[in-house]
C-alpha cells in the first residue's frame, strides 16, 4: 500500500512552512493510520517525526452551467496528514527541481 500520495504544496502550506519549517502537509491513503504515516515519512525523507495529525475530507458534489447545460461532477474524498518534525529537521520539496 502506498501510504503517501503526494505532498501538499499550496500558498497556504508554503506560508505556514516559512513561519515554522517543522510543519508539513501530505495527502495520504484513507486507510493509513498515524503510525504508518509516521514510519513512511521517516523512511522516505530521513527525518524524525514528532507528531501526526490527520483530517478526513468528504467528497463534494459540484455543478456548473455551460452552453450545453448543467454539468454535474464530484470532488474526491481524501485524507490529509499534518506532520510535525523534530527540532532541526526540515523537508525541502524543491531541492531536486
Amino acid at each position: 500500500m502506498n501510504i503517501i500520495v503526494k505532498p501538499i504544496i499550496t500558498e497556504k502550506m508554503t506560508k505556514m512552512n516559512e513561519k515554522d519549517s517543522s510543519r508539513c502537509g501530505f495527502i495520504v491513503d484513507k486507510r493509513a493510520n498515524k503510525i504508518e504515516i509516521k514510519n513512511a515519512i521517516e523512511e522516505l525523507y530521513s527525518v524524525k517525526v514528532e507528531s501526526v495529525n490527520t483530517i478526513n475530507y468528504d467528497s463534494k458534489n459540484k455543478t456548473r452551467y455551460t452552453k450545453t447545460g448543467y454539468i454535474q461532477g464530484k470532488v474526491s474524498a481524501y485524507k490529509k496528514a499534518m506532520v510535525t518534525l523534530a527540532k532541526g529537521d526540515t523537508i525541502d520539496f524543491f531541492s531536486n527541481i
